[in-house]
Order: structure tokens, then C-alpha cells, then sequence
């Protein structure tokens, strides 16, 4: 996934319907709860719904009216388009396999847990709801916490009970999230002159899971590491406000029921779609000539995620991504004009490209009012053609070898 995308957060529930999502067809209604009871007139609500959007593209505006004062610490713009336009064609084919493997990754890993839910949907589906919320989350303030609202409701059209629907959000986020963390420590474990706390950070929990997978066989071990945990649901499902949730949660994990084919693939799945959006990068790096490691080349998408998650409100983290990006490449011995190259081209794909397939996914999804039936058709049909396009990029055509998934039934309370 590129630099700014972000996995839909572990969560509890979806938020109430007073939450202050912006205004988008499918996700929120056009006033919250919490604007009437403020008594807010129109226009006040007006502000209160768009500000996150106002400050977030004035902070990107700001980024870009400040870039003359830097102008002498910026690649040249004739050499930088001179090595984007010289790139090598068989690396750039490769940034977009990466790309189109690591959302195809994603979509894949959601789609398991439906099924091991008992909900089989169509993979051109999963390929949509994948790229439609990316885009959410990375274009929109409060971007993650939309796309968690938005992909809910997807699982809830596509069949999907609220119980299993949260269930697959907060798997997906927790698995994905220890795979991210998994090999960001191996690229760590890659570089010498951070090997000695990688491997700290790694012998840590590897030393728990060796005390404690033989002491669960023990059944007064079980019993006394379980009951802080039955004292803390305890106190969890004694709480008015709390225990709905906490049901909901248990009931939604209970249907998870993974066997061993299941948790590999959900292992494997995870780590693809971190390990295939850094080969994408590397890729970039090929192209344009860099011959920086792959450590190396990882331990910059790392720096560039860090970046981007400290300054939220900036849409896609632009700015900051591409520039801690290329800091970090030439940190590593690349070249600033190549570097500046190399992350323009990666994020021309991972970020630009896919955010535009997933808008286009978003529309063809969309079932509200504001499109005409012709033009949903034609969204429909580009998204189609698109999500083809990079389904058989990754490998995942034709779908015709795929059940083509269970009719959706009434959405379960």
C-alpha cells in the first residue's frame, strides 16, 4: 500500500450517527444529531462539516506557496523530468505489478474473513470496496474513520451481519498492523547499524510465545492467565454504554473461527501487501537508476509512513511523504534529482493512480440519488474495465474461477 494509505483502523463498532463525518453520499446524513442539538443554523453546520476539509487543503496550498523559498534545496525540475521521462519501461511495469498486488493483497485478506465468516462475495467486489475506501480514507479529513464507516456498510449491502461486518474491520486491522510491524523489524534486522535492537525488539515477544504456548497446557496456568482477562469483561459488560459494544465484539469474533489454512493465508495476505507496495518502490528506484538496497529502500518507506502519520491533516500526506521519501534514499547513497524521480514516479502509481481507480469504484458502489441510472452504468463499466485491469495484473483473473458468491441476504441486526 503506498505511503499514505492507511488500514481501517480496529474498531469497536461503527460510530453513531452523531458522529461528524463529512457529507459524503452513502456515509453520513447532511446534519449530525449533535448540529440540532446545538441548535446550529445552516450555515454554522455548513462550517462544521467542511472545516476539516478547509484546513486540510489550506495546509497543502500553504506547502506549495512556501516551495520558492526553498527553491535552492530542490532538485532541478529539467534534470528531475529528464530522469522521470529516461525511466527504464520493464521497471516502471513492475511499479504498477506492485502496486496492483499489494491492494490486490488487501482485497483478498478482507474477502477470506467474510468467507470465514460465512459470507462469500464476488473478488471484482472486494477489489472495489478495497479501492474505494483507500481513496476515502487517503483524499477525505478524518479519512480512516470514514473508510471504516463506508467499508461497514459495504460488508452490511454485500450480506453481511453488523456482528461480522466489525469483526472483519478489526481483524483486518490487527493483522495487518503486526504484519506491518513484522517487516519493518526485518528491514531493521537488514541494516547493520540497527540490527542489535531489532533483534532486542524481536527476541522480546519470541521469548513470551516460548514460556507461554507450554504453560496454556497446563490448566492452572490457563486459569490464572485468564482471569484478569474474564475480570476486565466482567467490568467491560457491567457498563450501560459499553456492554452493546462489547456483545457485539464477542458475538462478531465468535463467527472468526480461522483453521490453519486460513490463519496462513491471512498471515501470507497481510504480509504481501506491505512487502509487494515496497517492491513497487524499489522498482521506482530501478528505473530511474538508483542501486540503493532493498533494506535500505524498505527503512525509506518506513520513514516516509512515520512522516505522513505526523502530519494527518495533510491529504495523502503529499508533501511530507515525497519528502522524507527522498531524504531518506539519499541518506541511504542515492542522488537527490534521482531520488525526487524515483518517489514522484512511485506515488504518480501508488497514490494518484489508485486513488483514481478508487473513486471511480466509490461511484459504481455508490446507490444514493445523485447519480443518473446512465451515468452509474458508465461509472459502473470503467470501474469494471479498471478493476480487471489490475485483477489480472495481480494475477487474480479470470474471476469466472472464483464462486461468484452468495446472493446478499436481508442485513442482520
Amino acid at each position: 500500500m503506498n505511503g499514505a494509505r492507511t488500514v481501517p483502523s480496529p474498531a469497536l463498532a461503527p460510530p453513531p450517527p452523531s458522529l461528524d463525518v463529512p457529507d459524503i453520499p452513502g456515509i453520513s446524513a447532511h446534519s449530525s444529531a449533535a448540529d440540532i442539538a446545538q441548535g446550529d443554523t445552516p450555515r454554522g453546520a455548513w462550517w462544521r462539516r467542511r472545516r476539516g476539509l478547509i484546513v486540510q487543503w489550506g495546509m497543502l496550498l500553504a506547502a506549495v506557496a512556501a516551495l520558492p523559498l526553498f527553491h535552492d534545496q530542490l532538485p532541478d525540475p529539467g534534470a528531475l523530468w529528464s530522469a522521470a521521462t529516461h525511466a527504464e519501461p520493464l521497471w516502471l511495469i513492475m511499479v504498477v505489478l506492485g502496486e496492483a498486488l499489494s491492494m490486490a493483497s488487501f482485497a483478498r485478506l478482507q474477502r477470506r474473513l467474510l468467507r470465514i465468516g460465512g459470507l462469500r462475495i464476488p473478488v471484482r467486489r472486494a477489489f472495489a470496496i478495497t479501492y474505494a475506501s483507500n481513496a476515502l480514507s487517503t483524499t477525505l479529513p478524518a479519512g480512516p474513520a470514514v473508510s471504516v464507516v463506508y467499508t461497514f456498510r459495504q460488508f452490511r449491502r454485500s450480506g453481511a451481519s453488523a456482528q461480522l461486518a466489525t469483526a472483519v474491520i478489526l481483524a483486518g486491522g490487527v493483522i495487518t498492523t503486526t504484519a506491518y510491524t513484522v517487516v519493518g523489524l526485518l528491514a531493521l534486522v537488514a541494516e547493520p547499524h540497527a540490527r542489535g535492537p531489532a533483534l532486542l525488539a524481536l527476541a522480546v515477544p519470541f521469548a513470551l510465545v516460548l514460556l507461554l504456548v507450554p504453560a496454556l497446557r497446563w490448566a492452572p496456568a490457563r486459569a490464572l492467565l485468564a482471569a484478569p482477562l474474564r475480570r476486565v469483561w466482567r467490568t467491560a459488560m457491567a457498563h450501560r454504554r459499553v456492554a452493546p459494544y462489547a456483545e457485539r465484539l464477542h458475538e462478531g469474533l465468535a463467527l472468526l473461527r480461522p483453521n490453519r489454512r486460513d490463519l496462513g493465508m491471512l498471515v501470507m495476505l497481510a504480509l504481501f501487501n506491505w512487502v509487494f507496495d515496497i517492491l513497487a518502490l524499489l522498482a521506482a528506484a530501478r528505473a530511474v537508476g538508483i542501486d540503493v538496497d532493498p533494506h535500505g529502500v524498505a527503512l525509506a518507506y518506513f520513514a516516509a509512513q512515520a512522516a505522513g502519520s505526523l502530519l494527518p491533516l495533510l491529504p495523502g500526506g503529499i508533501g511530507a511523504i515525497e519528502s522524507s521519501m527522498a531524504a531518506a534514499l539519499v541518506a541511504f547513497g542515492a542522488t537527490l534529482t534521482p531520488a525526487a524521480a524515483a518517489v514522484g514516479l512511485y506515488r504518480l502509481v501508488s497514490y494518484w493512480v489508485v486513488v483514481a481507480v478508487g473513486w471511480i469504484a466509490w461511484a459504481g458502489l455508490h446507490e444514493g440519488p445523485r447519480l443518473s441510472a446512465g451515468t452509474k452504468r458508465r461509472l459502473a463499466g470503467a470501474g469494471r474495465a479498471l478493476l480487471d485491469g489490475f485483477g489480472a495484473a495481480a494475477c487474480l483473473t479470470p474471476y469466472s474461477t472464483f464462486p461468484a458468491g452468495t446472493p446478499a441476504e436481508a442485513p442482520r441486526n
